[in-house]
Protein backbone atom coordinates (compact mmCIF):
# COMPACT_ATOMS: atom_id res chain seq x y z
CA UNK A 1 0.00 0.00 0.00
CA UNK A 2 1.37 3.71 -0.75
CA UNK A 3 0.50 5.49 2.11
CA UNK A 4 -0.15 9.51 2.25
CA UNK A 5 1.54 11.60 4.33
CA UNK A 6 1.76 15.26 5.15
CA UNK A 7 -0.62 17.24 4.02
CA UNK A 8 -2.68 14.55 2.44
CA UNK A 9 -5.06 12.97 4.90
CA UNK A 10 -3.42 10.58 7.09
CA UNK A 11 -3.92 6.68 6.05
CA UNK A 12 -4.74 7.74 2.55
CA UNK A 13 -2.89 6.00 -0.50
CA UNK A 14 -0.87 8.38 -2.65
CA UNK A 15 -2.64 6.29 -5.08
CA UNK A 16 -5.72 4.39 -5.14
CA UNK A 17 -3.70 0.84 -6.75
CA UNK A 18 -6.13 -1.88 -8.03
CA UNK A 19 -4.17 -3.47 -5.37
CA UNK A 20 -5.20 -1.01 -2.56
CA UNK A 21 -8.89 -0.34 -3.98
CA UNK A 22 -9.81 -4.23 -3.68
CA UNK A 23 -8.08 -5.22 -0.47
CA UNK A 24 -9.50 -2.58 1.38
CA UNK A 25 -12.65 -3.63 -0.47
CA UNK A 26 -12.90 -7.29 0.89
CA UNK A 27 -10.29 -7.72 3.22
CA UNK A 28 -8.12 -9.29 1.61
CA UNK A 29 -5.68 -9.62 -1.41
CA UNK A 30 -7.58 -9.89 -5.31
CA UNK A 31 -5.88 -11.04 -8.43
CA UNK A 32 -6.93 -10.68 -11.69
CA UNK A 33 -6.95 -14.27 -14.42
CA UNK A 34 -6.68 -13.49 -17.74
CA UNK A 35 -9.23 -15.13 -20.25
CA UNK A 36 -8.91 -15.98 -24.11
CA UNK A 37 -12.38 -16.99 -25.63
CA UNK A 38 -10.75 -17.42 -28.99
CA UNK A 39 -12.00 -14.07 -31.02
CA UNK A 40 -9.74 -12.21 -33.00
CA UNK A 41 -10.64 -8.43 -32.32
CA UNK A 42 -12.95 -7.24 -35.46
CA UNK A 43 -10.18 -4.31 -36.04
CA UNK A 44 -7.94 -6.05 -37.23
CA UNK A 45 -10.25 -6.68 -40.50
CA UNK A 46 -9.18 -2.69 -41.13
CA UNK A 47 -6.13 -3.20 -40.28
CA UNK A 48 -5.59 -3.51 -37.02
CA UNK A 49 -4.31 -0.33 -33.84
CA UNK A 50 -1.02 0.62 -35.31
CA UNK A 51 0.43 -0.15 -32.02
CA UNK A 52 -1.19 -3.68 -31.04
CA UNK A 53 0.37 -6.95 -31.21
CA UNK A 54 -1.61 -9.14 -29.33
CA UNK A 55 1.36 -11.52 -28.08
CA UNK A 56 2.87 -8.58 -26.24
CA UNK A 57 -0.03 -9.22 -23.75
CA UNK A 58 -0.73 -12.62 -23.95
CA UNK A 59 0.41 -14.86 -20.75
CA UNK A 60 2.29 -17.89 -22.10
CA UNK A 61 -0.33 -20.16 -20.45
CA UNK A 62 -3.04 -19.01 -22.05
CA UNK A 63 -4.74 -20.57 -25.24
CA UNK A 64 -8.19 -19.98 -26.74
CA UNK A 65 -7.95 -23.49 -27.36
CA UNK A 66 -8.48 -24.24 -24.01
CA UNK A 67 -11.97 -24.50 -22.06
CA UNK A 68 -12.49 -21.39 -19.98
CA UNK A 69 -12.12 -23.56 -16.90
CA UNK A 70 -8.88 -24.64 -17.67
CA UNK A 71 -7.69 -21.52 -18.53
CA UNK A 72 -9.10 -20.22 -14.85
CA UNK A 73 -7.18 -23.29 -12.88
CA UNK A 74 -4.02 -22.72 -15.05
CA UNK A 75 -4.04 -18.90 -14.22
CA UNK A 76 -5.00 -19.55 -10.75
CA UNK A 77 -1.20 -21.85 -10.45
CA UNK A 78 0.12 -19.34 -13.00
CA UNK A 79 -1.09 -15.73 -11.39
CA UNK A 80 -2.29 -16.42 -7.73
CA UNK A 81 0.57 -19.28 -6.91
CA UNK A 82 -0.99 -19.90 -3.36
CA UNK A 83 -0.42 -16.57 -2.47
CA UNK A 84 -4.27 -15.65 -2.22
CA UNK A 85 -7.17 -17.27 -3.68
CA UNK A 86 -9.85 -14.49 -4.79
CA UNK A 87 -9.68 -12.97 -8.07
CA UNK A 88 -11.40 -11.26 -11.24
CA UNK A 89 -12.17 -12.89 -14.48
CA UNK A 90 -10.03 -10.60 -16.90
CA UNK A 91 -11.46 -10.26 -20.10
CA UNK A 92 -8.62 -8.84 -21.90
CA UNK A 93 -7.58 -10.43 -24.68
CA UNK A 94 -9.07 -9.04 -27.97
CA UNK A 95 -12.36 -7.32 -28.00
CA UNK A 96 -14.53 -10.17 -25.85
CA UNK A 97 -18.31 -8.63 -26.22
CA UNK A 98 -17.88 -9.06 -30.35
CA UNK A 99 -18.37 -12.58 -29.36
CA UNK A 100 -21.85 -13.54 -29.73
CA UNK A 101 -24.36 -12.72 -27.40
CA UNK A 102 -25.69 -16.11 -25.88
CA UNK A 103 -21.97 -17.74 -25.71
CA UNK A 104 -20.97 -14.81 -23.73
CA UNK A 105 -23.48 -14.44 -21.18
CA UNK A 106 -23.27 -18.22 -21.06
CA UNK A 107 -19.24 -17.58 -19.99
CA UNK A 108 -19.48 -15.35 -17.72
CA UNK A 109 -22.39 -17.54 -16.01
CA UNK A 110 -19.97 -20.03 -15.63
CA UNK A 111 -17.25 -18.42 -14.44
CA UNK A 112 -19.31 -16.49 -11.61
CA UNK A 113 -19.76 -20.05 -10.14
CA UNK A 114 -16.54 -20.37 -8.91
CA UNK A 115 -16.77 -19.08 -5.10
CA UNK A 116 -13.36 -17.41 -5.74
CA UNK A 117 -14.49 -15.56 -8.74
CA UNK A 118 -15.31 -12.02 -7.19
CA UNK A 119 -16.20 -10.65 -10.46
CA UNK A 120 -15.77 -9.74 -14.14
CA UNK A 121 -13.51 -7.20 -15.88
CA UNK A 122 -14.29 -6.63 -19.70
CA UNK A 123 -12.12 -4.94 -21.65
CA UNK A 124 -13.33 -4.04 -24.43
CA UNK A 125 -14.19 -1.28 -27.38
CA UNK A 126 -15.95 1.39 -27.00
CA UNK A 127 -18.24 0.56 -30.23
CA UNK A 128 -18.93 -3.22 -29.12
CA UNK A 129 -21.10 -1.96 -25.92
CA UNK A 130 -25.09 -3.12 -26.88
CA UNK A 131 -28.07 -3.39 -24.54
CA UNK A 132 -28.58 -6.57 -25.82
CA UNK A 133 -25.58 -7.67 -23.76
CA UNK A 134 -25.75 -5.36 -20.84
CA UNK A 135 -29.28 -5.86 -19.66
CA UNK A 136 -29.39 -9.64 -19.92
CA UNK A 137 -25.43 -8.77 -18.02
CA UNK A 138 -26.86 -7.00 -15.17
CA UNK A 139 -29.76 -9.02 -14.29
CA UNK A 140 -26.80 -12.26 -14.18
CA UNK A 141 -24.44 -9.64 -11.72
CA UNK A 142 -27.58 -8.81 -9.85
CA UNK A 143 -28.80 -12.56 -9.41
CA UNK A 144 -25.01 -13.28 -8.15
CA UNK A 145 -24.03 -10.11 -6.11
CA UNK A 146 -20.54 -10.18 -7.62
CA UNK A 147 -18.63 -7.49 -9.12
CA UNK A 148 -18.64 -6.26 -12.91
CA UNK A 149 -16.28 -3.71 -14.36
CA UNK A 150 -16.57 -2.45 -17.99
CA UNK A 151 -12.51 -1.20 -19.07
CA UNK A 152 -13.15 0.71 -22.73
CA UNK A 153 -10.18 1.33 -24.78
CA UNK A 154 -10.43 4.83 -25.75
CA UNK A 155 -6.61 5.97 -25.87
CA UNK A 156 -7.64 9.62 -26.61
CA UNK A 157 -10.34 12.05 -27.04
CA UNK A 158 -8.65 13.69 -29.84
CA UNK A 159 -10.14 12.53 -33.39
CA UNK A 160 -7.01 13.01 -35.60
CA UNK A 161 -5.11 10.77 -32.89
CA UNK A 162 -7.98 7.94 -32.94
CA UNK A 163 -7.42 8.32 -36.97
CA UNK A 164 -3.80 7.69 -36.85
CA UNK A 165 -4.46 4.92 -34.61
CA UNK A 166 -6.58 3.33 -36.65
CA UNK A 167 -8.98 2.93 -33.77
CA UNK A 168 -12.34 3.11 -36.22
CA UNK A 169 -14.24 4.43 -33.47
CA UNK A 170 -14.70 8.23 -32.64
CA UNK A 171 -14.90 9.52 -29.07
CA UNK A 172 -18.54 9.57 -29.22
CA UNK A 173 -18.64 6.07 -29.38
CA UNK A 174 -17.06 6.23 -26.29
CA UNK A 175 -19.49 8.65 -24.88
CA UNK A 176 -22.63 6.98 -25.31
CA UNK A 177 -20.91 3.29 -24.44
CA UNK A 178 -19.90 5.02 -20.69
CA UNK A 179 -23.46 6.14 -20.49
CA UNK A 180 -25.20 3.15 -21.14
CA UNK A 181 -22.66 1.40 -18.53
CA UNK A 182 -23.41 3.56 -15.83
CA UNK A 183 -27.06 3.42 -16.45
CA UNK A 184 -26.81 0.35 -14.87
CA UNK A 185 -26.15 0.46 -11.34
CA UNK A 186 -24.53 -2.89 -10.67
CA UNK A 187 -21.83 -1.67 -13.46
CA UNK A 188 -18.66 0.25 -12.80
CA UNK A 189 -17.10 2.03 -15.64
CA UNK A 190 -13.36 2.11 -16.54
CA UNK A 191 -11.01 3.74 -19.45
CA UNK A 192 -7.60 3.02 -20.65
CA UNK A 193 -5.38 5.75 -22.39
CA UNK A 194 -2.22 5.83 -23.50
CA UNK A 195 0.17 8.96 -23.19
CA UNK A 196 2.78 9.72 -26.34
CA UNK A 197 0.77 9.37 -28.87
CA UNK A 198 2.67 11.09 -31.82
CA UNK A 199 2.09 14.76 -31.95
CA UNK A 200 -0.09 15.17 -29.07
CA UNK A 201 1.48 17.65 -26.82
CA UNK A 202 1.30 17.05 -23.47
CA UNK A 203 -1.56 20.06 -23.15
CA UNK A 204 -3.93 17.37 -25.29
CA UNK A 205 -2.89 14.53 -23.36
CA UNK A 206 -4.10 16.21 -19.50
CA UNK A 207 -7.55 16.78 -21.84
CA UNK A 208 -8.14 13.74 -22.75
CA UNK A 209 -7.68 13.00 -19.05
CA UNK A 210 -9.39 15.04 -17.33
CA UNK A 211 -12.26 14.75 -19.76
CA UNK A 212 -12.16 11.03 -19.50
CA UNK A 213 -12.48 12.33 -15.45
CA UNK A 214 -15.36 14.37 -15.83
CA UNK A 215 -17.74 11.08 -17.16
CA UNK A 216 -17.62 9.63 -14.11
CA UNK A 217 -15.32 6.84 -14.74
CA UNK A 218 -14.79 4.46 -11.67
CA UNK A 219 -10.91 3.06 -13.06
CA UNK A 220 -8.32 4.06 -15.09
CA UNK A 221 -5.90 2.08 -16.86
CA UNK A 222 -3.09 4.58 -17.95
CA UNK A 223 0.32 3.43 -19.82
CA UNK A 224 3.07 5.07 -21.83
CA UNK A 225 3.61 4.58 -25.60
CA UNK A 226 5.37 1.46 -26.19
CA UNK A 227 6.89 0.25 -29.79
CA UNK A 228 6.21 -3.39 -30.41
CA UNK A 229 8.10 -5.54 -32.84
CA UNK A 230 5.99 -5.97 -35.95
CA UNK A 231 3.64 -3.13 -35.72
CA UNK A 232 2.58 -0.47 -37.93
CA UNK A 233 4.07 1.33 -35.23
CA UNK A 234 7.61 0.21 -35.34
CA UNK A 235 7.57 1.02 -38.79
CA UNK A 236 6.88 4.84 -38.05
CA UNK A 237 9.60 4.82 -35.15
CA UNK A 238 12.30 3.39 -37.59
CA UNK A 239 11.15 6.45 -40.10
CA UNK A 240 11.66 8.94 -37.12
CA UNK A 241 8.06 9.58 -37.17
CA UNK A 242 7.23 8.66 -33.40
CA UNK A 243 9.19 10.10 -30.08
CA UNK A 244 8.43 8.25 -26.91
CA UNK A 245 9.09 8.94 -23.10
CA UNK A 246 11.82 8.52 -21.49
CA UNK A 247 11.90 7.33 -17.59
CA UNK A 248 12.32 10.42 -16.45
CA UNK A 249 9.60 12.34 -18.96
CA UNK A 250 6.92 9.93 -18.19
CA UNK A 251 7.38 9.79 -13.90
CA UNK A 252 7.40 13.76 -14.22
CA UNK A 253 4.31 13.58 -16.82
CA UNK A 254 2.26 11.39 -14.38
CA UNK A 255 3.38 14.09 -11.62
CA UNK A 256 0.83 16.24 -13.57
CA UNK A 257 -1.30 14.23 -14.09
CA UNK A 258 -1.95 12.17 -11.23
CA UNK A 259 -3.23 15.12 -9.01
CA UNK A 260 -6.24 15.70 -12.15
CA UNK A 261 -7.45 12.40 -10.99
CA UNK A 262 -10.33 12.29 -8.55
CA UNK A 263 -8.89 10.47 -5.36
CA UNK A 264 -12.42 7.35 -5.71
CA UNK A 265 -11.10 6.54 -9.16
CA UNK A 266 -8.92 3.32 -8.81
CA UNK A 267 -5.99 3.45 -11.42
CA UNK A 268 -5.42 -0.54 -12.32
CA UNK A 269 -1.88 0.25 -13.94
CA UNK A 270 0.40 3.25 -14.70
CA UNK A 271 2.52 2.12 -17.11
CA UNK A 272 3.50 -0.76 -19.61
CA UNK A 273 5.14 -3.66 -19.08
CA UNK A 274 5.65 -5.93 -22.98
CA UNK A 275 7.80 -8.48 -23.05
CA UNK A 276 11.54 -7.90 -23.57
CA UNK A 277 12.19 -9.23 -26.33
CA UNK A 278 9.03 -7.89 -28.27
CA UNK A 279 9.46 -4.33 -26.95
CA UNK A 280 11.38 -1.81 -29.30
CA UNK A 281 11.19 1.23 -27.14
CA UNK A 282 11.17 2.82 -24.66
CA UNK A 283 13.60 0.37 -22.94
CA UNK A 284 13.68 1.31 -19.84
CA UNK A 285 15.50 -1.23 -17.93
CA UNK A 286 13.46 -1.15 -15.31
CA UNK A 287 11.38 -3.77 -13.31
CA UNK A 288 7.55 -2.78 -12.88
CA UNK A 289 8.08 -2.69 -8.88
CA UNK A 290 10.98 -0.47 -8.84
CA UNK A 291 9.18 1.82 -10.92
CA UNK A 292 6.85 2.30 -8.67
CA UNK A 293 9.28 2.77 -6.07
CA UNK A 294 10.42 5.64 -8.08
CA UNK A 295 7.05 7.21 -9.04
CA UNK A 296 6.49 7.37 -5.34
CA UNK A 297 9.60 9.11 -4.30
CA UNK A 298 8.99 11.46 -6.75
CA UNK A 299 5.68 12.22 -5.53
CA UNK A 300 6.84 12.60 -1.89
CA UNK A 301 9.49 15.02 -2.62
CA UNK A 302 7.02 16.98 -4.97
CA UNK A 303 4.43 16.97 -2.01
CA UNK A 304 1.54 15.68 -4.45
CA UNK A 305 -1.59 12.68 -4.47
CA UNK A 306 -3.83 11.73 -6.70
CA UNK A 307 -6.53 14.17 -6.45
CA UNK A 308 -4.88 16.89 -5.00
CA UNK A 309 -6.01 19.41 -7.49
CA UNK A 310 -9.85 18.02 -8.07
Amino acid sequence: MIKASGEEKAGEPLIRTFSYHYRDKFGQVIGKIPVDLGLICPNRQKGGCIYCRPSSFTPAYLSPSVDVLTQIQKGKAHFLKGRFRKYFAYFQQETCTAVATEKLLKTFGTLLTDDDCVGLIISTRPDYIYPGLLQPLAELIGAVGKDCLFELGVQTVHEKSLKLLNRNHSFEDFRESASLIKSFDCFELGAHLIFGIPDETEEEMLHSLKTICSLQVDALKLHHLQVIRHTALEEMYEDDKVTVFTLDQYCNFLLKALPLIPARVTIHRLWATSHPKLLVAPKWNVLASQLSKIMVGKMEAAGIWQGKEV
